[in-house]
């Protein structure tokens, strides 16, 4: 009986693999997979119980101690960094090798050689994007520059590889088994793949529908729809910054022309909007044991297994600890003896669209000023399941590569669009990680951020000396006014990058005098910085309400900064629900649940957590309003962007009568009222549905968390129904498939305490106890100690391994 929950929805899984309305790929031969010596009966284990006392691996220089805690999070202990990442590619191998694998296959357009031609077309943008042909520069980048970093990136692979050669079909991790194939080896090029797959992930632009806007709209309306200031801005750096540097110069020239057609291609997937991530660090002067306390909450996709892997990674000169990502080398969110840090994505535009002129057919060469330069052509071969591979040829001009041709997305448009990002330009992000994981103060965090290119994210710093700091790093063109904000001339040399706002211009902080430093996604900075900033999904909720909560508290706490990561205060429907009341008036349905469910309305106290049920209500009245308010766009015909929440409010408040809010294909004339009565009337509709189908419309239930295998088909081995609260624009942003991916506190006294968690566990075996076993503390807003273990520590040990060379 112990394992038969675990059998029954394996089972399932097997099911939907055959019989699933959207295939996932050729079924798995029955015989290999229910065989119960190598099958997924093998998978029914928890690691603990197949734990080794010694495992022989080539290529160490001495012996290394794994000590597991009771929650399986590794801490290794090695005489040098070599060993240190070589066993830190085999243990998080052991633990997650199918995950690593996916997600590599994933960013390099490789899914359809595990499941077949449903996943051809997202292989086909994927190849276009140019991912893999990033990870190529950065490897070779490493070769040139940088070999040290490149031979522990090597050290990493050979750890991989060595629990490869030793895995037997047995041990397959069960995804394997179902999709009926086995591991590759593992390489450096593949680690710094991943790292390109992150940049993809958190990278957004909207120059596509930016420029459908400005030729629908005029400058005029656009800038009033969508300033690039909002008139809340509570920016990343204090407003009150003093920049202390010589700005390099740039104009806009003269006389440029945007291409002004109406672009009908499909944009490239974006971030969802109203997710993001949370990072903050206070001073001692405002904690009560007088030491700085940072926190990091990155809120990114719900998977199972969990984007992040917890480790500490130990040598006799340091002591590392945090989240990982499996694949790459060292802690990217964590904490050392000396110092902390942690991530959020700067979401700041990094990545241009420019309109190519061919000279021919051939694509051979493309116009650039008065001449004509050469194409280069990258053959892509996708290699297709049960089918003969796919040959795709994409033409890559000096900006970057032809994402959007004749061959790709083109039906209705003659179109040449070439992506300018940064991810093409050779880089060393993982050597970044690398030096901040030994950083001693804050010059060594500057030092280490000096080689992170993408993506732009916000790094804060606290220290055991007391410092606390934030700097937004990314590597930054320098631009004039909108450039970049619509699609540009490729034939134009105007419209190129000509440099780079050099590292020491990019906006950072250090112990500022209100006391801390602070990050939600927000605009980095106010209109006083010198150079040209803009990107079209800053947030405008979550950064007000932390930076409004840390300007007020004193004697802070860890326990208050656990609180403030969890805080479910809806600050949208603070500010939005007291208007759409006013402007409903006293217009009322006749109907008993409309009066139920607006006195519900009344008496809510803002707060989002999972047993109200005024979240649920106001977010169904919003996005029905919301979406009449600007259902007539969908006529345009061509994408565009809506909107952000903020500046919705903003008009219903301040300009209810506008013209903005009149249907022009209508008889009437329609105000802020008509909108807001017609969404509550649409809200009546669906709660009274809702309650009639499910009955009890608390927000948890209503809000459905779910935390998602990476294949979405394999529903079994994903977990439903989280009972947990928050929502996009709340500082716990947990929406029903994002929210905190990493919950992080850390406070650097003399003796430094820290917490941590993650919703999932640390192994990927969907047989084990450790695989979803952190969902419930999650869920509840609870930690798992953290502190740093020493060699000697033998505490609550669930087992140790000892590594040893290999002849």
């Amino acid at each position: 009986m112990k394992y038969f929950s675990f059998i029954f929805v394996l089972l399932i899984t097997l099911a939907l693999g055959y019989f699933a309305s959207v295939p996932i790929g050729p079924a798995p031969p029955m015989g290999p997979l229910m065989d119960p010596n190598h099958g997924f009966w093998q998978n029914m284990y928890s690691e603990d119980e197949i734990a080794e006392d010694e495992i022989a691996i080539p290529g160490l220089q001495g012996t290394v101690s794994v000590t597991y805690d009771e929650n399986l999070i590794p801490h290794i202990f090695a005489q040098n960094e070599e060993d240190l990442y070589r066993v830190q590619g085999y243990v998080t191998a052991q633990h997650r090798l199918w995950q690593m694998e996916f997600q590599t296959m994933a960013a390099a357009g490789r899914i359809s050689e595990i499941v077949g031609p449903v996943a051809l077309e997202l292989d086909r943008m994927t190849r276009r994007k140019g991912l893999a042909y990033g990870a190529e520069l950065g490897l070779a980048y490493l070769k040139e520059k940088d070999p040290e970093t490149l031979k522990l990136v090597e050290a990493y692979a050979e750890g991989v590889n060595a629990y490869i050669d030793q895995i037997s079909s047995a041990q397959l991790p069960v995804e394997y088994k179902i999709l009926n194939y086995r591991p590759e080896k593992w390489s450096g090029y593949k680690s710094l793949l991943l790292l390109k797959y992150m940049s993809d992930m958190l990278v957004g632009d909207r120059d596509l529908e930016y420029s459908n806007l400005r030729k629908i709209l005029g400058e005029e309306l656009l800038n009033k729809l969508f300033p690039e200031f909002p008139v809340d801005n509570d920016p990343v750096i204090e407003a009150d910054k003093v920049w202390d540097f010589e700005p390099i110069q740039v104009s806009k020239p003269d006389s440029l022309n945007f291409p002004n057609d109406e672009l009908v291609i499909d944009p490239l997937p974006q971030p969802e909007e109203g997710t993001g991530s949370n990072n903050w660090a206070v001073s001692g002067k405002k904690t009560k044991n007088g030491y700085p306390i940072l926190a990091n909450d990155p809120h990114l996709s719900l998977n199972l297994p969990s984007l992040w892997y917890s480790m500490q990674l130990s040598t006799p000169g340091h002591l590392v600890k945090g989240a990982t990502l499996p694949g790459a080398l060292g802690v990217i969110s964590g904490f050392n003896e000396n110092i902390a840090w942690g991530v959020t994505n700067a979401t700041k535009d990094a990545r241009d669209w420019y309109k190519i002129t061919f000279k021919d057919e051939t694509r051979g060469s493309y116009k650039y000023g008065e001449s004509w330069r050469d194409s280069e052509f990258r053959i892509e071969e996708i290699q297709i399941k049960g089918q003969e591979s796919y040959i795709d040829t994409v033409v890559y001009t000096h900006y970057g590569p032809v994402v959007y041709d004749k061959t790709f997305k083109s039906e209705r448009q003659d179109i040449n669009f070439a992506l300018k990002w940064t991810v093409h330009e050779g880089s060393n992000e993982q050597k970044t990680f690398l030096m901040m994981n030994k950083a001693k103060n804050h010059a060594d965090y500057n030092a280490a951020l000096d080689n992170y290119t993408a993506p732009a994210q916000n790094f804060v710093f606290a220290s055991k000396s007391g410092d606390i700091a934030m700097r937004i790093q990314g590597k930054f063109a320098v631009k004039w006014k909108e450039q970049g904000k619509f699609f540009m001339d490729g034939s134009d040399p105007r419209m190129e990058w000509k440099e780079y706002i050099p590292n020491a211009h990019n906006p950072s902080t250090l112990n500022p005098e209100r006391g801390f430093v602070s990050s939600a996604n927000q605009h980095p900075v106010d209109p006083s910085y010198p150079y040209y900033v803009f990107d079209n999904s800053y947030e405008h909720y979550r950064n007000r309400r932390l930076n409004n909560r840390l300007r007020e508290m004193e004697n802070i706490t860890v326990d208050d900064m656990k609180a403030l990561q969890f805080d479910d205060y809806y600050l949208h429907a603070a500010e939005a629900l007291p208007v759409m009341i006013n402007l409903l008036g006293s217009y009322l349905p006749n109907d008993e649940s409309a009066k139920k469910y607006m006195q519900e309305l009344k008496s809510w106290d803002f707060y989002a957590d999972p047993n109200q049920k005024g979240p649920t209500l106001f977010s169904s009245w919003w996005s029905k309003t919301y979406s009449e308010i600007w259902k007539e766009w969908a006529e345009f015909g061509v994408p565009v962007v809506r909107p952000s929440n903020y500046q919705t409010v903003k008009l219903l408040k301040e300009e209810p009568a506008s013209q903005i809010f009149d249907w022009g294909n209508s008889a009437s004339v329609e105000t802020a009222s008509d909108h807001v009565k017609k969404g509550f009337e649409l809200m009546v509709e669906e709660m009274k549905k809702w309650e009639e189908d499910e009955g009890d419309y608390a927000w948890a239930n209503f809000k459905r968390t779910k935390i998602q295998h990476l294949v979405p088909q394999f529903n079994s081995f994903s977990v439903e129904n989280v009972y947990t609260g928050g929502g996009s624009g709340i500082l716990n942003a947990t929406g029903s498939r994002h929210g905190a991916s990493w919950r992080m506190v850390v406070e650097l006294g003399p003796e430094i305490q820290a917490f941590g968690i993650y919703p999932g566990g640390q192994s990927g075996n969907p047989g084990s106890k450790f695989y979803a076993n952190f969902i419930s503390k999650w869920a509840n807003g609870e930690y798992l100690n953290f502190n740093l273990r020493k060699p000697d520590d033998s505490d609550a040990s669930l087992f140790i391994t000892t590594f040893v060379s290999k002849p």
